[in-house]
């Protein structure tokens, strides 16, 4: 199996369980990857959610606002951009990250059980070179542009 095949595997198998395990949160598909982000970085914007998550505007629009009719996360205005809003976590949404934070430290145990240091390491700095030479694209192809085969 190639990388990206690979890749792909463990990214939709974590992403079922997950989707599972989350459902008693009343998060629907995805949405903890989007609690996660704004808990994680208080006053973090939309943009920085597309950019980080490499997923369309819409998209982060719709999550974000299902959190905030949850009670889960609030908006401010941003008093350096009046087209942003911040975003921040309520008490609930810090309380919905809590189990959310520690199946996300499961299964990265899980996923790298009987690696070594060493290779944890060189498997997380080629998996940053790829994300970073995928930016790349996505930067391109976002914004209008063709990759060329």
């Amino acid at each position: 199996m190639d990388a990206l095949r690979a890749i792909g595997v463990v990214a939709r198998a974590l992403d079922s369980i997950s989707n599972i395990e989350f459902r008693d949160l009343d998060l629907t598909r995805g949405q903890y990857l989007y609690l996660v982000r704004i808990v994680e970085q208080p006053g973090i914007i939309q943009e920085q959610l597309v950019n980080q998550l490499k997923v369309d505007r819409a998209t982060v629009a719709r999550s974000v606002a299902k959190l905030c009719q949850q009670g889960l996360v609030v908006k401010q205005p941003d008093p350096n951009n009046a087209k942003a809003s911040l975003l921040f976590p309520t008490a609930a949404g810090k309380k919905a990250y809590a189990p959310i934070h520690r199946e996300n430290q499961y299964s990265l145990k899980r996923a790298l059980d009987g690696m070594t240091e060493d290779e944890v390491a060189t498997l997380t700095r080629l998996l940053n070179q790829m994300t970073q030479n995928i930016d790349e694209d996505w930067q391109l192809v976002k914004s209008g542009g063709k990759r060329h085969y």
